[in-house]
């Protein structure tokens, strides 16, 4: 079932930033999704079905 993701929303990926940081920040929601590094600043942007898979937990803000 998918979640609903709203931008503002931290996640916590699977896989590290080569920064040290795991928690994004979404910007942009929709068929791609665009992601903000909570520690470098760093914008990635990602498919829906990708990202869906990427993410670990949600954090709600």
């Amino acid at each position: 079932m998918p979640t609903d993701y709203k931008v503002g929303d931290l996640v916590r990926f699977r896989k590290k930033h080569p920064c040290g940081e795991d928690i994004w920040e979404i910007t942009r929601v929709g068929m791609d999704f665009k992601a903000k590094c909570t520690g470098c600043g760093r914008m990635i942007m990602l498919p829906r079905k990708k990202f869906e898979k990427a993410v670990k937990e949600r954090k709600n803000c």
